[in-house]
């Protein structure tokens, strides 16, 4: 069908065109009812891209017509296509959560234009997982903090620190989106084009440029501070514990992803003919700062109260995960981060939104002083919870197992076996902070007699929606394991 043609340019009109229609609409519920049937709509039209891109291995729309290098240009292939898919999964299942959890934690007369701001959010998700051009992927990166930031700062409604978050958020993106776009411009004046495809040939012509690789510095240097990698992370705690419950569910399950993937992008895809530079950052740059990030992430919640900030430090730490197999610089090590993506996405997305259930149901922030006894009063929403956190450390029979399985594996083939153990180190700490909680809300009596009535049915089947999907790639490994041989055969070939 001519329409199943048009599907990377309508991933992202059609939120766009909905937005608008959201922001003039006077009815909560009819703006919820409307992005909901838009985000369906994008996940079927994901699954059909899935499809497409499994027959052809690649698929490329020219806007207008206009092919590359004279136009803007989307491309989907093995490296993105799952990642798109995982944008729209997410994008469903945090709008049906977000319609008990942000209706309560937003002003009524705020949701339609909170609704409007989420579907601009997800177009520029969308957006940024498939563009071709490296200064249309600016663009879509500037729509992307604009409408977080706006999204982070309906939390002051619950706390005012939701403000000072928002705000951190809008410079210290300016200063990553700023690095970037100089590195565009470095590498404009080296090689005449932005289109991603025509870089390469143009850099494979021109070998070594000091203009490109000093693009290359500042477009890396960019793109870490929007995907969170430590040490240039520190918007990120915040941002994520003071947004609404549901923008913290949506956002860290796959704003930071988003990033990445383009992180990866750049040095294995665009870049990878400068060898001894790509090669010198990452085993002397990337490799260091991901392991003192898992450490850091990990040791500091430990010791953290707050349940959301506590899950926003451990995503530094799993990032760190991601960029670690990433700075191996082999097939396998970009298999195991591009499988960590997905899957830490659908576990951090279900940690998150359980947090948010257990907020609702007390009324107050969830810290371990409030949570006291809250997991035997809320049996639902704790099982689903136990379940992501245990995934979040690697149990058997969980997608977290199987990230950590093909790290472990990936390590072991490039003779990094030392990192193994500090791997594992690392996850018998994050253990720590998980039992903490576990013991907190199970084994300990609340301070004050608690009144939950009843857990709100619209907001843990999201939820055990992602549970499910955690357990399922967990047994049934081979679709997860195979979208990230994919994603690493697209960006550097099957050797």
């Amino acid at each position: 069908m001519p329409v199943f043609d048009n599907i990377p340019a309508l991933l992202v009109v059609l939120p766009l065109i909905a937005s608008a229609i959201v922001s003039l609409l006077p009815s909560a519920r009819v703006a919820w009812i409307l992005t909901f049937v838009v985000t369906l709509l994008c996940l079927f039209m994901a699954f059909e891209l899935v499809d497409i891109v499994s027959n052809t291995s690649s698929f490329s729309y020219a806007f207008g017509g206009w092919e590359p290098p004279w136009g803007i240009v989307f491309v989907v292939d093995g490296a993105n296509v799952y990642l798109v898919l995982l944008v729209a999964f997410i994008s469903v299942v945090s709008t049906f959560y977000a319609y008990t959890i942000l209706a309560a934690e937003i002003a009524v007369e705020d949701l339609p234009k909170a609704y409007s701001v989420w579907l601009l959010a997800i177009a520029s998700l969308f957006g940024l997982s498939m563009t071709g051009d490296a200064f249309n992927l600016f663009v879509f990166l500037e729509i992307s903090a604009l409408s977080s930031i706006t999204l982070i700062a309906l939390g002051a409604g619950q706390d005012r620190r939701a403000l000072l978050a928002a705000y951190n958020y809008l410079i210290i993106g300016a200063i990553g989106a700023t690095f970037y776009v100089i590195g565009v411009g470095y590498l404009y004046a080296a090689t005449g084009t932005l289109n991603l495809t025509d870089i390469v040939d143009r850099l494979n012509e021109l070998g070594t440029n000091q203009a490109a690789i000093t693009g290359l510095a500042f477009m890396l240097a960019g793109i870490m501070v929007k995907a969170g990698v430590f040490p240039v992370h520190i918007w990120l705690p915040a941002a994520y514990s003071f947004a609404p419950s549901a923008v913290s569910s949506l956002l860290a399950a796959v704003a930071t992803k988003v990033a990445i993937y383009y992180f990866a992008r750049l040095l294995f895809g665009i870049f990878a003919d400068i060898t001894l530079l790509v090669e010198f950052f990452l085993l002397y740059i990337l490799m260091p700062v991901s392991i003192i990030g898992i450490f850091f992430g990990t040791i500091a919640a430990i010791y953290q109260t707050d349940l959301k900030r506590l899950f926003a430090l451990s995503s530094i730490a799993q990032i760190g995960y991601i960029t670690l197999a990433f700075s191996l610089n082999s097939n396998s090590g970009i298999s195991a981060g591009f499988i960590h993506i997905i899957n830490h996405a659908l576990i951090k997305g279900s940690i998150f939104m359980a947090i948010g259930i257990f907020a609702f149901c007390i009324g107050k922030r969830a810290t371990m002083t409030s949570m006291q006894g809250v997991g035997r009063q809320m049996p639902i929403t704790f099982a689903g919870f136990v379940v992501a956190g245990l995934a979040l450390v690697g149990m058997p029979l969980t997608a977290g197992f199987i990230s950590k399985l093909y790290l472990f594996k990936a390590l072991f083939e490039t003779n990094n076996g030392i990192l193994v153990a500090i791997i594992a180190f690392s996850s018998v700490l994050s253990v720590l902070y998980l039992w903490k909680i576990f013991e907190v809300m199970w084994l300990k009596e609340p301070t004050k007699p608690l009144k939950i009535e009843k857990e709100p049915i619209m907001a843990y089947l999201p939820v055990w929606m992602m549970v499910a999907v955690i357990v399922v790639f967990g047994v049934y490994s081979n679709d997860i394991v195979m979208s990230g041989i994919g994603a690493a055969n697209a960006l550097i070939g099957a050797n």
